[in-house]
């Protein structure tokens, strides 16, 4: 099974992890401005790192279809950015837990996904590939400055610790800004779901440290995992302070399940601010018409691109909402 369908002790609030390294390769310049360069460096990637192992597969992002590129967006796998990066191409296994974007702001942006709130054991890993793939190409490294990166704010470590965090309590009673706000004094960066300049939607917010230059990657790790887990603390505070009012707490939820279970048509946005309150609900015992699988199964396959994905089929925006209720329902009554 797919991380991203899977849970931990933390997925309540942690819904994931991610690690990422910039990194760029000895001997290109970190602009490639002809399409030669752009192929030289894809060419000695690709050729090189068949053979480190992990099952990773090559994918030229102009020879995928636009639905596949966005069911990876919608996963969190790769940016929005990326994807219009006709020059692109990724390098990625089956169980999809390890994504390398070739040619995104830096030659490579290797990336390392896990379930729920586990940095140490993502690191470990990230830091193996990483490892493997410096011996095989060499990366640009300076004694001084650390990993060479194109943007000055990646310099160092180029790692990015990130945790998808699931705040609708807070947000419910008001305080998730005021404490969202204060982690920024912790050099904690909050983004929306899919990363930078992105808006939070279904309550759901990206937590990243900001600085990678003059601090390890041990002290980045246990600085997210202090803060992520303050957040967790604070989020579940919150529910049970909105589950004293129990019969408005569960009739809210209740209300959510209903329209959810019950639609001929929905929207993707709609889905997923239904889908946060009721997420709530089975983490909190509430709803026991849904396993936490199925709370996973309809966050991933009623967004747009997986929803299709999912039926095997392109439909238009109309189409998709009639067709979302259907998926809804099937997904539910897969438990009874």
């Amino acid at each position: 099974m797919n991380w991203y369908l899977q849970s931990s002790k933390d997925s309540d609030v942690a819904r994931s992890t991610r690690i990422r390294f910039a990194r760029n390769i000895v001997g290109f310049p970190f602009e490639l401005k002809t399409k030669e360069m752009k192929e030289a460096l894809e060419n000695k990637i690709k050729d090189n790192l068949y053979g480190i192992g992990y099952g990773l597969k090559f994918f030229k992002l102009k020879d995928m279809d636009d639905i596949t590129k966005m069911s990876l967006v919608e996963k969190n796998i790769i940016s929005p950015e990326f994807v219009s990066n006709k020059d692109g191409s990724i390098l990625i296994n089956d169980e999809e837990n390890i994504c390398i974007m070739i040619g995104e702001e830096d030659h490579l942006r290797i990336q390392v996904f896990n379930y729920g709130l586990d940095l140490e054991n993502t690191l470990n890993l990230a830091v193996e590939l990483d490892e493997k793939i410096n011996e095989t190409l060499g990366y640009a490294i300076n004694k001084k400055y650390g990993y060479l990166t194109a943007c000055p704010s990646n310099l160092g470590t180029g790692l990015r610790a990130s945790v998808m965090l699931h705040l609708p309590a807070l947000e419910h009673t008001g305080n998730v800004r005021k404490i969202l706000n204060s982690v920024g004094n912790f050099g904690i960066s909050i983004r929306g779901i899919y990363g930078e300049n992105s808006k939070s939607t279904g309550d759901m917010y990206q937590i990243s440290n900001r600085q990678t230059l003059g601090i390890t990657e041990k002290e980045i790790i246990d600085r997210v995992k202090v803060i992520a887990e303050k957040i967790i603390e604070q989020e579940r505070k919150a529910r049970k302070m909105l589950a004293d009012n129990k019969i408005e707490f569960e009739d809210m939820i209740y209300r959510n399940y209903g329209i959810l279970s019950n639609c001929k048509k929905i929207s993707s946005n709609e889905t997923r601010e239904l889908l946060s309150n009721i997420k709530m609900g089975v983490d909190l015992g509430i709803v026991d018409e849904l396993t936490d699988l199925q709370v996973q199964k309809l966050y991933l396959y009623t967004k747009p691109a997986n929803l299709q994905k999912y039926l095997g089929k392109q439909y238009d925006t109309y189409e998709r909402d009639i067709k979302r209720a259907e998926v809804i329902k099937q997904i539910i009554e897969a438990k009874k």
